[in-house]
């Protein structure tokens, strides 16, 4: 592999993760329902492409065995260690399912909700008194 070329693989794992990162700060914010609601909608798909990914990371490596010549440090067997991290992917696509449906749960459960800024409000109470000749 060439030093100068990172693969497109690692970029776009890189790009998630800085988007996450992103997302952290902003929301720091106080959002409505309908905005948390969509945010909630793009993150409950972790659930479904994380288990995804890590089925196709494990099963990589064990190819990787055979098409690559793998060393691993101090004499170490690299297909033990791959075997014992094909094990914690499995587990972390577990996790990871039970998160995307936790925060389909939660989705659900503000689906109704609207808003009204405060200006909006205002300006609804306003028309309501001279509406009400007050």
């Amino acid at each position: 592999m060439d030093d100068d070329k990172t693969p497109e693989a690692v970029q776009e794992a890189d790009t998630a993760y800085d988007a996450l990162r992103a997302l952290a700060h902003l929301t720091r914010a106080t959002h409505p329902a309908p905005e948390v609601y969509r945010i909630l909608g793009n993150l409950k798909n972790f659930g479904s492409f994380i288990p995804q990914i890590s089925e196709q990371l494990a099963q990589g490596l064990v190819k990787s065995l055979e098409e690559y010549d793998v060393t691993e440090y101090e004499g170490k067997d690299p297909a033990a260690s791959v075997a014992v991290t094909g094990e914690h992917l499995a587990r972390a696509a577990k996790l990871a399912q039970q998160m995307g449906e936790e925060l389909a749960q939660a989705q659900n459960a503000i689906a109704g909700q609207g808003y009204r800024t405060a200006e909006e409000r205002r300006r609804e109470e306003e028309l309501r008194r001279e509406n009400s000749g007050g």
